[in-house]
């Protein structure tokens, strides 16, 4: 399986390095150079020469691409790596897309997807009534994750699910 870690933005300069929307919470580990990443829509495999920081943007720069045209060409790509899961406590976007969400044993909703973000992921509940909430995914508000059984199970403080 593979996981996307990031998307390729615009070309910052002349000589193909790109902005990237990191997908990752370990972007100093995914992003050291020899690293080799997969491409959606598949456009080869890229390995990355050099990743650096400006300002609060990540910039990668990679072998196979030699300049701004060709970094215009592929904006937008995602890149992965392949990998397997070793953390109990981590789980793939696919894999929690699609669970049904309970509040003790009562079905409230599905999840329908899943914000990354840099203190911690939200996940989009769509409820029995249609209406869509936002739920930090963190294990004092998801204390149970059972993806062979396809639920979560929330402990959502008061206010936070009006409709469950």
């Amino acid at each position: 399986m593979s996981t996307v870690v990031a998307r390729l933005g615009k070309p910052h300069g002349i000589r193909g390095e790109f902005t990237v929307e990191v997908r990752t919470d370990a972007p100093e580990e995914r992003f050291v150079p020899g690293a080799v990443f997969s491409t959606e829509p598949d456009i080869g495999a890229l390995t990355l020469s050099r990743a650096r920081w400006h300002r609060d943007r990540l910039l990668l720069t990679f072998e196979e691409i030699a300049d701004r045209t060709r970094a215009e060409e592929v904006r937008n790509t995602l890149i992965s790596v392949a990998e397997t899961l070793e953390d109990d406590d981590a789980w793939y976007i696919d894999d929690l897309v699609g669970a049904q969400a309970f509040v003790g044993d009562v079905r409230i909703g599905t999840v329908s997807a899943v914000t990354p973000g840099a203190a911690q992921d939200l996940l989009h509940i769509t409820l029995a009534s249609g209406a869509e909430v936002l739920v930090p995914f963190v294990e004092q508000i998801v204390p149970e994750v059972d993806l062979e059984a396809g639920r979560i199970v929330l402990d959502p403080p008061p206010g936070l699910i009006e409709d469950a």
